[in-house]
């Protein structure tokens, strides 16, 4: 997919990727549902990212494999991003005008609370899983 603009609801934060992929992830970690109080929708967009307003950005290392940064001014999540490679991924309603989106993935569905579901079919990986996943990126 083309790049993509975006910024936070504020606008002190401006972002634009060079690739966002429509495939979109869903995280059912604890920490994502504590960080957004629900699942985190989220869309690849690798590592060719601008960002403006740093000043406004305050990194958070959640994982001792990632980090999340959010907007100082006004709260808006802004991303995820991968400590080994230096990828982001993103909240996919930071982009209000993505063609062809399609659920594509649930990370830690064996942590997903019992007062939710998704019908849509999707490739889960569970909690172990991604932890072998990334025992050697850490």
């Amino acid at each position: 997919m083309p790049h993509s603009e975006t910024s936070c609801l504020c606008g002190a934060v401006k972002i634009v990727t060079e690739d966002v992929d429509p495939k979109f992830t869903v995280c059912h970690c604890q920490s994502c549902r504590t960080w957004g109080g629900g699942p985190f929708f989220a869309v690849k967009c690798g590592s060719k990212v601008k960002i403006e307003g740093d000043a406004y950005v305050k990194m958070y290392k959640s994982s001792s494999w990632a980090s999340r940064g959010f907007c100082t001014e006004c709260g808006t999540h802004l991303f995820y991003k991968l400590k080994a490679t230096g990828e982001y991924n993103m909240p996919v309603g930071l982009f209000p005008n993505l063609d062809g989106l399609e659920m594509n993935m649930q990370y830690f569905s064996d942590m997903r609370p019992s007062y939710y579901c998704f019908s849509n079919e999707t490739k889960e990986m569970t909690t172990a899983e991604i932890m072998a996943f990334f025992a050697d990126k850490m």
